[in-house]
């Protein structure tokens, strides 16, 4: 097959940076990496790229195309080829680039030096014999122990591209595969450490992290579980902790978010002093609705039930986080796998979820 390749070339030394076009002729079954082979070995040896294990495990073949980090060993080429399409490849976005397609890790690595990414075992509780750690406590780890330092998460980081001091997914993710492993022991120590400025609640949840992570590790959700695991702990002095305890709260108590309230529950009350300028700007606009009465949904009894289900299974921390793959599973086999046991029809039981495809079905209601 015909393949065309516009790669962003560029030479730190210099400076020079240019966009050059390549057409090649290539296997059906290339990746990308293979396409990049080919344009090095017959067209220009000058192109840098990384590549090491060509099967989605090293992590060193992390790039952009299109704009979007991928890992260029498992980027098929077929469908684009067959398309039409001319991607555009570049390097990975908040690192140096150091030629070409290549960039300098060293402030990845950096940061995932700084959340001490070893286990601190609890010598207090050693035996004699091995350490044996049930399945359903490695669950909670399960994904964040599948990354492979690729950096396309950080890649994608638009907190990290405003803030080049925040750890960033990768680091972060990592962290939580020591915080929720049962064996260490720095477990205070580490949610401390990962609260202070820059650091998990500095995340904006655009989950880009989660969208292009090729091995579904899925960092914002570790971020998330970093986040409730300090809450449970009562690490909760940043603003960031602060402004979710009261988003609970508020949807517990009315079923929305009491915005004029969220300012002094987040930044305290001198702070919200210096903003009543700006507060009155916005009332004479309409924008601040009078804070009482309080304005309660017809249905937060809804809200209560689904806080008072958590409370009553112990959903605490990193357990209370779900992850929406799984949901979106256990949605689809409807339960069936579970013995029978529908557990929308408990009781206590929350409202049934549903798949929006599922809704159009029963409501006529169109795909948006």
């Amino acid at each position: 097959m015909q393949v065309g390749l516009k790669i962003w070339r560029y030479d730190a030394k210099t400076g020079d940076r240019a966009l050059k076009e390549y057409e090649i002729t290539a296997p059906e079954e290339a990746t990308l990496l293979d396409c990049l082979d080919i344009v090095k070995d017959r067209h220009d040896g000058s192109l840098a790229y990384r590549k090491s294990c060509r099967m989605m495990i090293c992590g060193s073949c992390g790039m952009r195309m299109d704009g979007g980090a991928v890992l260029a060993c498992k980027t098929r080429m077929y469908e684009i080829a067959q398309a039409g399409h001319v991607p555009v490849i570049s390097a990975m976005g908040n690192l140096p680039i150091v030629k070409d397609l290549v960039v300098d890790m060293e402030p990845f690595w950096q940061k995932m030096r700084a959340v001490d990414p070893y286990l601190r075992p609890r010598y207090d509780q050693a035996q004699e014999r091995e350490n044996v750690v049930s399945q359903p406590q490695m669950d909670v780890i399960h994904k964040e122990s599948l990354c492979i330092n690729c950096g396309c998460c950080v890649s994608e980081c638009n907190s990290m591209e405003s803030d080049p001091d925040f750890l960033g997914p990768a680091a972060l993710a990592k962290g939580m595969r020591f915080v929720g492993d049962p064996r260490d022991g720095a477990t205070i120590e580490r949610l401390e450490r990962y609260s202070e400025p820059h650091g998990l609640w500095d995340c904006t949840r655009c989950y880009f992290c989660n969208e292009r992570c090729p091995k579904g590790v899925d960092p914002r959700d570790a971020i998330a579980k970093l986040g409730a695991e300090a809450m449970k702990n009562g690490i909760d002095r940043d603003m960031g902790a602060r402004h979710a305890k009261w988003f609970v709260t508020s949807a517990k108590t009315t079923g929305w978010l009491r915005e004029t309230e969220l300012v002094p529950k987040t930044q305290g009350i001198i702070a919200s002093i210096k903003e009543v300028k700006f507060a009155m700007g916005l009332a004479v606009k309409g924008k601040v609705p009078p804070p009482f009465p309080p304005h309660v949904a017809a249905d937060v009894h809804e809200s209560r039930a689904l806080f008072d289900l958590v409370k009553a299974q112990g959903r605490d921390g990193a357990a209370g986080i779900v992850q929406g793959e799984r949901a979106l599973g256990r949605i689809e086999a409807h339960h069936e796998a579970a013995g029978g046991r529908d557990p929308y029809n408990e009781p206590d039981s929350a409202p049934r979820p549903f798949l929006p495809s599922e809704r159009e079905e029963s409501e006529g209601v169109a795909a948006t």
